[in-house]
């Protein structure tokens, strides 16, 4: 008999491996009192739209994919030569991004990660500041994986969602046809929220916008920050004919 130590994490199979076996959903994330957040597993499963062309243009360097799904961003800059790397615990995920052209490992972020504190650029798109429900925790630990001048892309909750959503919630994936996996923790962040809580974990925001209906704020370390407005400072001063 299966323990429940044994079980599969809830991304790991059930219906969240089937709906990307299939490329189609539907697929929900769905709270004890009934209500349900939507997946869009076609899109994921799709080549990039728009709004993902607006996140490839701001890439820099090496780029980490966390929770790359079924890896329609880290196969889109494989085939623009660029280095990248998705990660996802869903093997399911981690096949599809392969055979998507992308190169991809099952690992959790918070295991040991190839290149920790080198990656260029890491994204979290798609909710994945949700990981694990605690979004503080999970910007703590990319301190530690992206290079002390990279940056993080940040998916935050879409338009028309409170930019103060600072949510907690315990969820199940569910496919609305038989019974829900596993409870587990995950978490929603509005743009503001999800700045404060990078503002007390070691990141500055650099950017904010808008595509498609799905916002995105793009956070630098914040030592990085300090030093290029030091430098800057330094600049004029000099420019000005004084010493900095």
């Amino acid at each position: 008999m299966t323990t429940a130590e044994a079980r599969p994490a809830p991304w790991q199979t059930g219906p969240y491996a089937d709906a990307l076996r299939t490329g189609r959903g539907p697929l929900f994330l769905r709270r004890s009192d009934g209500w349900l957040l939507p997946l869009d597993v076609e899109r994921w499963c799709a080549g990039p739209d728009r709004a993902d062309l607006t996140v490839l243009e701001r890439c820099r360097g090496s780029v980490l994919d966390i929770g790359c799904g079924p890896g329609r961003i880290v196969a889109a800059l494989a085939a623009r030569g660029r280095p990248a790397l998705g990660i996802d615990i869903s093997p399911a995920a981690v096949a599809h991004t392969v055979r998507a052209g992308g190169s991809a490992l099952i690992r959790s972020v918070f295991d040991p990660l190839p290149r920790e504190g080198g990656w260029h650029t890491a994204l979290l798109m798609d909710g994945n500041i949700g990981i694990d429900g605690d979004p503080a925790a999970l910007l703590a630990r990319l301190t530690s994986v992206v290079a002390p001048a990279g940056a993080l892309i940040v998916e935050a909750a879409p338009a028309g969602v409170d930019a103060d959503l600072d949510e907690r919630l315990r969820v199940r994936v569910d496919n609305g046809n038989g019974a829900p996996g596993d409870a587990f923790s995950w978490a929603r962040v509005g743009t503001r929220a999800l700045i404060r809580h990078g503002r007390a974990t070691g990141w500055t925001p650099a950017e904010q916008w808008t595509a498609a209906g799905r916002r995105f704020v793009a956070l630098e370390r914040t030592e990085r920050r300090e030093h290029a407005e030091r430098a800057e400072r330094a600049e004029r001063a000099v420019r000005k004919g004084h010493r900095p």
